[in-house]
């Protein structure tokens, strides 16, 4: 390929970055690294498989954008009100629960850079203002531009890290036996993990909204965005394995009991790497940690924000292309709804992470059949086809499996 085109092909690059980075938080740090943890090597499949189930319906997102110039969002109004009102309702109560999730976690891990003992709260307040200014100074372009970099140290960091604990060997004994996640009790949280991973399946049409913003900055070509959303999609997938790595490489099999809450498991992480390779090591994996997070954060922020502030102007009939001011307020509105969660909701925090966690995954089947709906025949290949069919069986009948555990037992 000739310099000149790989150029263009990298300034095209951005919006699949982007979900890369808000899929390496609490879906990659947290659910990722407590499967190798508490399972070992044993559900490295199942996440490699629900990642790639789930790829049909987000290409299928990127592919709708760049045929039609429109965003998922405008494909739900079109398809009826209904669907439109069933996302949004859904992104209300995820763009709340994840801002106070990831912002949470964000400043625990703060904690092992800033000297004094502020507290979680104060650190949150800190993290959100520095992300509001972040946004709000540039939204997409700079949000654009840092997810490129957070995405490159983020993996060179990793890679690293799990290359050192690789060389070192498993911290379980040659004897252990490891629990089985073939049970009913672990259900629950083979469900959560899976409806996080890579992403919320809502992120699709974030990821749709995101390539409309880059769009006005530059021309993207259908093979140009496939690449940029493959690229994103792949480092996502990459990573979730890196991570399922780093928890049965240095947690699996120790004598420490598991925190299951993210803040704390986080900080448990870090706590563990240190012990195995040395202290000097707490501020390495603390780096690779906040980072993964903080991605997450600016991510979170603003794609919730975005699809938001489109589907109520489409929902009052409004041009989402004439509207100005009203993201900045949505940004805002959002950031506050999840301060107020970690202000006055704090010790639930982890049980509504787990329950939007599963809600994700349930209407995973229901928005994948929306996004294939809108592409079905219309120049999509027959093996993509096929693929999306196997992944709407799977991802639905496992839906209903965890239904009936949960009417039942």
């Amino acid at each position: 390929m000739e310099k000149s085109r790989l150029i263009e092909r990298w300034r095209a690059t951005g919006p699949g970055l982007v979900m890369a980075a808000a899929a390496v938080g609490a879906s990659h740090l947290v659910a990722s690294t407590q499967s190798g943890a508490l399972f070992g090597w044993q559900l490295l499949w199942l996440i490699v498989l629900v990642n790639v189930l789930k790829y049909p319906f987000f290409r299928f997102g990127v592919q709708y954008t760049l045929w039609n110039n429109k965003s998922l969002v405008e494909g739900y109004q079109a398809k009826g009100r209904g669907w439109l009102l069933a996302f949004t309702a859904l992104n209300l109560i995820a763009a709340a629960v994840n801002t106070a999730g990831v912002l949470l976690l964000t400043a625990s891990l703060l904690q092992y850079f800033i000297p004094g003992n502020l507290s979680l709260t104060l650190l949150c307040l800190i993290l959100l203002a520095i992300c509001l200014v972040i946004l709000l100074a540039g939204h997409y372009r700079v949000l654009d531009g840092l997810s490129r970099a957070l995405m490159l140290v983020l993996t060179v960091c990793t890679l690293i890290a799990v290359a050192i604990a690789w060389q070192n060997g498993p911290m379980a004994p040659a004897d252990y036996v490891s629990p089985s996640p073939w049970q009913l009790s672990a259900l629950a949280f083979i469900v959560a993990t899976m409806g996080w991973m890579p992403v919320p399946i809502e992120l699709s049409a974030i990821s749709s909204m995101w390539l409309r913003s880059k769009q006005k900055l530059t021309q993207v070509s259908l093979s140009d965005g496939l690449f940029d959303f493959n690229l994103g999609y792949a480092v996502a997938v990459i990573l979730a394995v890196v991570f399922v790595a780093l928890g049965a490489l240095l947690q699996h099999g120790t004598e420490q009991e598991i925190a299951m809450a993210g803040a704390a498991f986080a900080q448990q992480l870090v706590a563990m790497y240190a012990n195995t390779i040395g202290d000097w090591a707490r501020l390495f994996i603390a780096f690779i940690a906040f980072m993964c997070m903080f991605g997450t954060t600016l991510a979170v922020l603003d794609g919730y924000a975005r699809t938001l502030d489109e589907s109520f102007h489409l929902l009052r009939g409004s041009s989402g292309e004439r509207r100005s001011g009203t993201l900045t307020a949505w940004i805002m509105g959002q950031a506050t709804a999840g301060m107020a969660i970690i202000l006055f909701f704090q010790s639930a925090l982890s049980p509504m992470l787990t329950f939007a966690m599963t809600l994700a995954f349930l209407t995973t089947p229901f928005f994948a059949w929306l996004n294939f709906s809108l592409v079905r025949g219309k120049g999509i290949s027959l093996g993509m086809s096929v693929w999306a069919w196997i992944g709407m069986v799977y991802l639905t009948a496992f839906s209903l499996v965890f239904l009936a555990w949960y009417l039942l037992f």
